[in-house]
């Protein structure tokens, strides 16, 4: 088996036929076709399955690809580790980033570390469930998470500050009037809410079950931007981390008491490399929060997993 191999049984299983995968890879057809009989011939089994509408890896084939992105994803920083100068870095670097989180502070940190290494190529995404997050890390293809602490939180992880949570209040809502709300006095609110599996639905339910209050559900979203925008509009109040608060539509926040935040926690992968190193200093650099006041500072409940992530 060969890198190649892998990379193109990679493609194939994002683009969903050999055509579209040659075009992803800019090579001709037959060269990924031969590539992947060739793979399948060595394996002894099918990785994908032939359908009317394209190929779809097969059960062994979705193991097989897990495995893959692995040791495509070593190869890569293998590769920019390899070429990185003194004062220069090339190759890609994954970031993960628990939805809502560092949405201020990322911004600035990764806009430096393009001024700093302008050929380094940087891939992020936010992810809403943190038990994803812990199984990405453990896969080995992350190279920096933004995270909350958890119970099985790494040692070597590194505390960058605290996210405070706010509640997003509808245009004309009378507790606007105050500088702060108390939890108790948004009894038979609705509530805007997340997914089922996100960790930020999860600190919110846990909220309300504190502070004796029913989780009405007017509605779910995935973005934090869209649970802001539609409490604006009066569909129900949602709790969000401060930082994820679209402009102009911060006058309709306010703090709440007893204060919720989380600890924003950044894990590097096992033998961190010189971008990720450097992304994290410039992440310390950045201003955070400050634990708040007497919070209820939530922290995520144990993972099913065995371990904690190796990012």
């Amino acid at each position: 088996m060969s890198l190649r191999q892998f990379e193109y049984a990679l493609a194939v299983a994002e683009a969903g036929s050999v055509t579209a995968a040659a075009e992803l890879l800019h090579v001709a057809q037959p060269s990924v076709s031969q590539q992947i009989r060739g793979l399948e011939r060595e394996l002894g089994v099918e990785l994908f399955a032939r359908t009317p509408t394209g190929l779809v890896p097969t059960v062994v084939g979705r193991a097989f690809l897990r495995e893959a992105e692995v040791v495509v994803s070593a190869a890569r920083r293998a590769r920019a580790t390899a070429r990185a100068g003194a004062d220069q870095l090339v190759g890609e670097l994954v970031v993960a980033v628990q939805m809502g989180f560092g949405t201020r502070q990322l911004p600035g940190a990764l806009g430096a570390l393009r001024r700093r290494f302008p050929r380094l190529e940087v891939t992020v995404f936010e992810e809403p469930s943190s038990a994803e997050l812990e199984r990405l890390g453990r896969r080995g293809v992350l190279d920096l998470a933004l995270m909350a602490a958890c119970e099985q939180t790494p040692d070597d992880a590194h505390h960058l500050g605290d996210e405070e949570f706010v509640v997003v209040l509808g245009a004309g809502h009378p507790r606007l009037a105050a500088d702060r709300v108390e939890l108790r006095e948004l009894e038979g609110e609705p509530w805007v809410r997340f997914d089922r599996d996100s960790a930020l639905d999860g600190v919110l339910l846990e909220v309300l079950r504190n502070n004796d209050l029913a989780p009405t559900t007017a509605a779910r979203v995935s973005q934090t931007a869209t649970a802001v925008r539609w409490a604006a509009h009066g569909l129900g109040v949602t709790l969000v981390p401060a930082s994820a608060v679209p402009h102009g539509h911060e006058h309709l926040v306010r703090p709440v008491f007893p204060a919720v935040s989380q600890p924003v926690i950044a894990v590097l992968r096992h033998a961190a490399g010189p971008a990720e190193t450097a992304l994290l200093e410039l992440l310390r650099k950045e201003t955070w929060s400050e634990p708040v006041g007497p919070a209820q500072s939530w922290v995520a409940p144990p993972s099913t997993a065995n371990s904690a992530p190796a990012v």
